[in-house]
């Protein structure tokens, strides 16, 4: 990448390095000390009915623990708690994301519409 003068990043030349202050981040992860453990644990991802309408409701719902972070796609994003409400308008596949510190899994339902 080429910068140029006159650019956000020239300008910073203007700023005195007693501007800034040191952060400290720990821990900082090599290939050599990387948390290791159990990876979330999807016990159950359905969809409730499985065929619907285009435009009609359906309700996801899920059992997992283990898991920092939760994600259903597409259309939902992150999610708390156990359930939320879709209304597909053509087949879908839902995929539910569960992540920790440790690893990602995940599992998917699919609705059908007629």
């Amino acid at each position: 990448m080429n910068w140029r003068a006159g650019s956000d990043l020239d300008s910073l030349k203007n700023v005195p390095g007693t501007a800034f202050e040191v952060v400290q981040m720990t821990p900082i992860y090599t290939a050599a000390n990387v948390p290791s453990g159990a990876a979330p644990s999807i016990g159950s991802f359905t969809v409730t009915p499985g065929h619907v309408s285009a435009g009609g409701s359906v309700s996801l719902a899920w059992n997992v623990s283990g898991a920092s972070y939760l994600v259903v796609s597409p259309g939902v994003g992150a999610v708390r708690g156990s359930s939320a409400t879709v209304k597909p308008a053509a087949n879908t596949t839902y995929t539910l994301y569960a992540t920790n510190q440790y690893s990602p899994t995940s599992a998917t339902v699919t609705v059908t519409v007629p």
